[in-house]
């Protein structure tokens, strides 16, 4: 874990970089609270967590009055229950059964879910989200949840030797998203196109991300394993 001002200068360069034209989540996988304050503190106003648990555990010590928190990670149907009431968003939207628990633990807390649309635009096997192909239909099917409000899409490439390679999955994201964005499905405005991390945000940016999800390139690298 890097310093206080190496986070600091971290999230300003990472800023000056972005110059408006995306927002920037702070991915906060292993991070305590303490920093996650600090980075804050800097002007970070959005944060995303992947697992429920440490979420869980974080959740009462995150300043919570100046920062929005999205659940950025695979999520199980079972613990859906256990951060509807604690997240901004969810953006890994992955299958109809995910999306159906939300929509019910939504509604018993009479709120409305804002959600983000998970595309394996690599289709790749061991990753999650709905193919390409299928996305029109996926998103179709979330507009019809009433508790559940669809902001847009987001994706994580397949891993490529040569970074610039990520560019044509980005591409065809930017594409799926205006192709559905255009339909205007149930007069649904989805304008969130969540794309890019610490290796690749300034490319995912130059593709047309509007969100990016950076964690190493704030915080350093770190022990995912714990």
């Amino acid at each position: 874990m890097n310093d206080k001002q190496q986070v600091a200068e971290n999230i300003e360069r990472i800023k000056a970089e972005l110059n408006g034209r995306a927002k920037l989540l702070a991915a906060t996988k292993t991070v305590p609270p303490e920093m996650i304050n600090f980075a804050i503190e800097q002007g970070v106003d959005l944060i995303g967590e992947n697992r429920v648990n440490e979420l869980l555990e974080k959740y009462e010590y995150i300043d919570r009055s100046r920062v929005q928190i999205h659940f950025i990670g695979a999520l199980q149907t079972n613990k859906v229950k256990y951060i509807i009431d604690k997240v901004d968003m969810i953006q890994s939207v992955d299958r109809e059964s995910l999306a159906l628990e939300i929509e019910r633990q939504a509604a018993k807390k009479n709120i409305v879910m804002p959600i983000l649309a998970e595309v394996n635009i690599g289709n790749e096997p061991t990753k999650s989200g709905v193919a390409p192909e299928k996305a029109l239909q996926f998103c179709e099917f979330l507009n019809t949840l009433p508790h559940v409000k669809l902001c847009g899409l987001m994706a994580i490439p397949p891993k490529c030797e040569n970074l610039g390679d990520n560019r044509e999955y980005f591409c065809k994201m930017r594409k799926i998203f205006i192709d559905i964005s255009t339909k205007n499905v149930d007069n649904n405005i989805m304008d969130i196109l969540s794309l890019g991390m610490s290796d690749d945000y300034l490319t995912a940016v130059d593709c047309g991300s509007n969100l990016v999800r950076v964690g190493s390139s704030i915080f350093g690298k770190r022990n995912y394993n714990i």
